[in-house]
């Protein structure tokens, strides 16, 4: 099962925007486009069918409504979500699930937020599994603090939809998170995205899975990183788990480094191989070729394709990419169908695929690259201006 269409209203930069989804998709646009907020839409519904995690939690982790709500809102100011669910390739869907809320509270009362609505279709039974608003039957001020979603009494007829809310991942992996939480024993329990804890998730795995990614990995960082002979987990004598690598070196046996010495790239290579090897459902990754060479970042769409081939045995694997490269965009094997465009206007931004840009198609349709035909759209205008600014000290 993968995410079919995403409909947003109010969510940060989009004021109203509906989208399909691929198995594999590329979201691109100007810098405060929305990308990063357009993925966000998925880990929100991941925050709120977690545990320790509910709808409360997850607004709160956000700054609160007035953060979360488009600047654009006019005399509407709820904020909604709705996504499609279904399985690749195949024309019916299987689930609806809408989330809708507003503020509610100020000030003597703790600023919180409410449901509106709460709506799951299941297009299997051809009915409405759950439909509950604010005249619904013993709902009050209370129970709608409360999504239906992250219940595990309430959500029994649509349990499959938390499962996969859960597992959908997020990486965006900074070098020097990684770095730093090995100078001290990480004891925080709160869910990290970007490095701190991806040494502790590695000590946490099962020893003969994480041996057997890690035998993928060095299949994989022996290529992309030609003096890298080995790379290996392992704890020192505090118990604190490392990353160490057994580079080619004059010496016989060469020399060992561990994670504090490898370079950013090297660092956010071996997160992104791992996110692809370890994740069986949805994974967003933000920007994946920072901090890599051209030449490996040309290879991610095909690597990327590889993996989720591999995959389709044993489960729908869905990736979708943030990106700002050129490189990455040229592969040939990207269809204009995989492709976002993000554009921003004065009512928030908009969502088109590649594919149903009209002033687009002529473009690809004459043999020039996804690279070629669209980066130009998403590059401020006037942007030459720049270069010509008189600056004086």
């Amino acid at each position: 099962m993968i995410l079919k269409n995403i409909k947003l209203h109010n969510w940060k930069n989009f004021q109203n925007c509906e989208v399909n989804l691929t198995e594999r998709g590329f979201i691109i646009g100007a810098n405060a486009s929305g990308k990063s907020n357009l993925i966000d839409a998925f880990r929100f519904l991941r925050d709120i069918s977690k545990q320790s995690g509910g709808l409360q939690s997850a607004v709160e982790e956000r700054g609160g409504i007035t953060k979360i709500r488009c600047l654009a809102a006019r005399t509407q100011t709820n904020v909604s979500i709705t996504v499609e669910l279904g399985n690749p390739n195949e024309e019916r869907n299987l689930w609806r699930y809408h989330l809708d809320f507003a503020h509610t509270g100020g000030g003597i009362r703790r600023s919180q937020v409410k449901i509106l609505s709460e709506e799951v279709y299941s297009y299997q039974e051809k009915k409405y599994v759950l439909k509950r608003n604010e005249q619904t039957a013993n709902e009050d001020e209370e129970t709608l603090k409360y999504t239906h979603l992250e219940q595990v009494n309430a959500n029994r007829k649509f349990r499959e939809l938390q499962t996969f809310f859960q597992d959908i991942e997020y990486l965006n992996v900074i070098p020097q998170m990684v770095r730093e939480s090995t100078s001290v024993i990480n004891s925080s329990t709160k869910e990290d995205y970007y490095g701190r804890n991806f040494l502790e998730r590695l000590a946490k795995m099962n020893e003969k899975t994480r041996n057997s990614y890690f035998k993928k990995i060095n299949d994989c960082i022996k290529i992309a990183v030609p003096q890298l002979e080995e790379l290996r987990f392992v704890k020192d004598n505090m118990g604190i788990p490392h990353l160490e690598a057994r580079y080619v070196h004059w010496r016989a046996k060469g020399s060992k480094q561990q994670e504090v010495q490898f370079s950013d790239g090297t660092l956010r290579l071996i997160g992104f191989l791992f996110a692809l090897i370890d994740n069986n459902g949805v994974i967003l990754l933000e920007e994946p070729e920072i901090n890599l060479h051209s030449g490996i970042i040309a290879q991610i769409p095909a690597f990327v394709a590889k993996i989720q081939r591999s995959k389709k045995v044993k489960s729908n694997s869905q990736i979708l990419i943030t990106t700002h490269s050129y490189d990455l965009l040229s592969d040939k094997g990207i269809s204009p169908d995989e492709v976002l465009l993000l554009q921003n206007t004065s009512e928030g931004t908009t969502i088109k695929k590649v594919s149903d840009i009209e002033d687009i198609k002529p473009i690809i349709d004459a043999g020039f690259t996804i690279a070629e035909a669209v980066i130009p759209y998403t590059k401020p205008q006037n942007i030459e201006k720049l270069s010509q600014l008189t600056i004086s000290f």
